[in-house]
């Protein structure tokens, strides 16, 4: 027995030892590829063109050989690379589309092999178990694959195949509890490259690897969102995304830590963000982690690249709405900066996609009268865009990093439209800004503790007038938000399973609304300022299994209105996710939330329809604290190409005015305070492989209100859609991405006129519409179906360049989004109607370096 025990440890060591030994010769051989080749080139006085991207993280042997082309042959069996000879002199280096790989898999001591272990391909059907040695080999997978090795009791392991290409021999991979390469999600493709879905269940964009979206040519962060389950605009926007039921004003939009009060460009069509300075996007439903406050409905982080890169890179492109660069320049090992611009061709080029946004933006001036037919008018617009930005990198040293960030958004519209048969001319004018800066200090002081602080500011503004009947009223209007906010988080890792975070945050901000009549004279101005103090504490767990992630925690808030109230608030928050059997993953989710800034939508003739909607503070008095408390429970599945998901969800909201809602009948100006319930569940089904992915996405949601005031006091919510349905598929091939996709959902609710001679009421002056029950209508059915193209191709050893092309509403369906009525000069009831987009191609070019 004393024997065999000798013989176990003597192998063990034998093993630990070849293994180290493997690696340690080869990293005495092994040089970093590009000046290998250099040296080659000196040599034997030839060139090799490359692109630097592909060569750069590849190492090999450096060969005793001294025949040129048996050196290329062995760095052509090391690195699976294609060395093409053009002449005498010249070669190029390629990658070849597809590699053979092999590898040992090892217990982190390096001391048993572990044969069985599950090797997966992710994204295709390709899977192998390790042999009685622990060797697997693979034919023929793609160079970029995501490989998955599995085995009970050993802690998962994700690597790149590129990783295990450039060796003579099959490399030793080690697998153990405290090693993972990359983070583990449970979805690695989320319905197109770059998309994950995180253990939290969160939503996970990685801007860099997306892939394509129907109807895309950019990763637009806000149209990307949409194509989640439970995220829509209902008015085809991006300033108006509804997160599981709610409105636009009760999400929080968070660029770079620092909160946004405006997101679009062209009235909402266009997002206001960069996407190709953006590092990644985290979309969250539900079960928010407790350092973040405000956002009722839901959250969007957007947070841009974060390395100091020792090489410069950047690009720009264009569409037919607009054109952009950006760049990120080292000014040393530690210090970099970044930049982005963007300005639209509007107001100096006429393209058919920019008619069809402005035919979408500007459609409420087409009023049908009382007899059906459409006044001929004509308009004279000037309208453009603009959004730059910028961002310093220090890295102070290894433990402390320091970042600022600051952008500008502006819009800027003069528009004159004239009645053709009277004469009468209506002018708007307006200017649209929203400028932020915000600094963050991270520090690692230990290897278990770290903090770090943020600070911003953000100022939004809106200044708007409105000329109506030739010059014989003016209305002006300014609405300016104030916000400053400062906090502080520490998370410290008590042991390897177990995390604490905990901080504090100040938020102050200060809203004022200005309103100025000429006839008849008219005058307010309302300011209001409310201060936040905020402590919140959060437990995260892990479990050595990774069967249970578990995060709960509080937030407490005390708020004060300088002027009205002041009021305490506990939110506690919890997130649980628990593997009931092999791929299947059961998540539990809540949350309580609250928030104190809100949008009034009013004077709805005013503006021609196209800027509406105004931010104003919680005053516990008009318009109280908004509340929610939402909870779901949902089920995934995922294995191999196939995920399939399904969740059901609960949410209630207090608080809400009229005012805040978007109403469009006597109820609009009234102001009643009420609440609102959702009973909702999201479905998705998503087979995806190494170039083909299609899905399956349903949403049910029955959104109603509540109000004492108003009879009936229960009635279907304005964003009331009962079933929202996408059916989508993607292909890349080689550098071709293509995508297509079909949404269809039920109409949204809306409040006719009573019928005959009851529906003005002519006993009050002005006279008013007589409106039937509340959201007792609903719309036509909505479907849209889109579609988009892009190619990739190289323009030089370092320039990439992409052309693309799209279409919106393919089929050129007119879909009605809105409508509502409104009396005329005559006192005849005008329908004012919001259709879609329609038939709207664009192309776009790029090119990155």
């Amino acid at each position: 027995m004393q024997k065999t025990r000798l013989k176990r440890i003597a192998s063990c060591f034998l093993i630990l030892f070849w293994v180290l030994s493997i690696g340690w010769a080869q990293e005495d051989n092994k040089v970093a590829l590009i000046p290998y080749i250099q040296t080659l080139e000196q040599q034997f006085n030839i060139k090799f063109s490359y692109v630097d991207e592909d060569l750069e993280h590849l190492q090999v042997q450096k060969s005793t050989a001294t025949d040129l082309e048996e050196i290329l042959e062995t760095l052509r069996q090391g690195t699976q690379l294609r060395i093409q000879k053009l002449s005498d002199r010249y070669y190029t280096i390629t990658q070849n589309v597809t590699v053979d790989i092999c590898g040992f898999v090892f217990d982190n001591y390096g001391q048993n092999n572990i044969p069985g272990a599950s090797v997966e391909v992710l994204g295709s059907s390709m899977a192998i178990i390790t042999d009685p040695d622990g060797l697997f080999s693979l034919s023929n997978i793609p160079r970029d694959a995501i490989l998955r090795i599995r085995f009970l009791g050993f802690k998962t392991r994700f690597i790149k195949s590129e990783e295990l290409v450039g060796s003579d021999s099959c490399t030793p991979i080690l697998l153990g509890l405290n090693y993972q390469e990359l983070e583990e999600v449970v979805v690695y493709q989320f319905l197109t490259t770059g998309l994950s879905r995180e253990t939290d269940g969160s939503i996970l964009l990685n801007v860099e690897d997306f892939g394509i979206l129907p109807g895309l040519l950019e990763p637009d962060i806000l149209q990307t969102v949409q194509a989640l389950p439970g995220i829509k605009s209902i008015d085809e926007t991006v300033s108006d995304i509804n997160i599981r039921g709610g409105t636009n004003d009760q999400n929080l939009i968070l660029w770079d830590g620092i909160k946004m009060y405006q997101s679009g460009h062209f009235f909402g069509l266009i997002s206001a963000f960069n996407p190709y300075l953006t590092d990644k996007v985290t979309v969250i439903k539900n079960g928010t982690s407790s350092q973040y406050g405000d956002g009722v409905s839901g959250i969007i982080r957007m947070d841009t690249k974060d390395k100091v890169h020792k090489d410069m890179y950047g690009g720009a492109g264009f569409d037919l709405i607009s054109g952009d660069l950006y760049g990120h320049i080292p000014l040393n090992e530690q210090l970099a900066v970044q930049f982005s611009a963007r300005r639209s061709v509007t107001d100096f080029l006429n393209t058919p996609t920019y008619n069809q946004f402005f035919d979408r933006a500007f459609q409420d001036t087409e009023v049908k009268g009382a007899g059906g037919a459409d006044d001929p008018i004509t308009r004279e617009e000037n309208f453009y865009f603009y959004d730059f930005s910028g961002k310093l990198l220090y890295d102070i040293n290894r433990y402390h990093k320091a970042r600022v960030s600051f952008i500008n958004i502006n819009n800027n519209l003069d528009y004159l439209e004239t009645d053709e048969n009277t004469g009468r001319s209506n002018q708007s004018l307006l200017d649209q800004t929203n400028f932020s800066f915000g600094g963050r200090l991270e520090s690692s002081w230990t290897d278990r503790f770290s903090s770090q602080i943020n600070a911003y500011y953000t100022r939004y503004n809106l200044d708007a007038e409105n000329i109506e009947g030739n010059g014989q009223q003016s209305l002006f209007q300014n609405n300016q938000v104030l916000e400053s906010s400062v906090k502080a988080l520490t998370s410290y890792e008590i042991t390897d399973d177990i995390v604490t975070n905990n901080g504090y945050q100040f938020i102050e901000v200060g809203i004022t609304n200005f309103t100025n009549v000429s006839q008849p004279p008219f005058n307010s101005n309302i300011k209001g300022v409310i201060r936040t103090h905020a402590l919140f504490t959060e437990l995260q767990y892990s479990s050595p299994d990774e069967k249970i992630d578990f995060t709960g925690g509080a937030r407490l808030n005390y708020i004060e209105n300088l002027s009205t109230f002041d009021a305490l608030i506990l939110e506690p928050r919890i997130n649980i996710g628990y593997v009931l059997f092999p791929d299947f993953r059961v998540e539990f989710q809540g949350e309580f939330k609250n928030q104190t800034t809100n949008q009034i939508i009013d004077l709805e003739q005013n503006f021609l329809g196209i800027e509406k909607r105004r931010w104003i503070l919680s005053d516990n008095n008009t318009l109280p604290i908004t509340k929610s408390k939402q909870g779901s429970l949902g089920i995934n599945y995922d294995r191999n190409k196939w995920f399939i998901g399904l969740e059901g969800f609960y949410k209630e909201v207090e608080g809400v005015s009229t005012a805040t809602q978007g109403f469009q009948n006597e109820d609009q100006f009234n102001g009643e305070i009420g609440s609102y319930t959702i009973k909702g569940a999201e479905f998705l089904v998503n087979y995806k492989n190494v170039r083909f992915s299609s899905w399956l996405s349903y949403a049910f949601n029955k959104n109603t209100y509540y109000f004492e005031d108003i009879t009936p006091n229960e009635f279907p919510n304005n964003l009331d859609i009962r079933h929202t349905l996408t059916l989508a598929s993607t292909y890349n091939y080689r550098n071709l991405k293509l995508g297509i996709g079909i949404n269809y959902r039920t109409g949204k609710p809306y409040t006719e006129p009573q019928e005959g001679a009851s529906a003005i009421n002519t006993t009050v002056f002005p006279n008013t519409i007589n409106y039937q029950s509340p959201n007792s209508s609903r719309l036509p059915d909505y479907l849209r179906a889109d579609a988009s193209l892009i190619y990739t191709f190289q323009l030089g050893e370092a320039v990439k360049a992409t052309a693309g092309a799209s279409v919106l509403n393919l089929l050129g369906k007119r879909n009605v989004l809105n409508t509502y009525y409104r009396l005329n000069d005559q006192d005849e009831i005008e329908t004012v109607e919001s259709i879609s987009l329609g038939l709207t191609p664009n192309v776009s070019f790029r090119i990155s370096f």
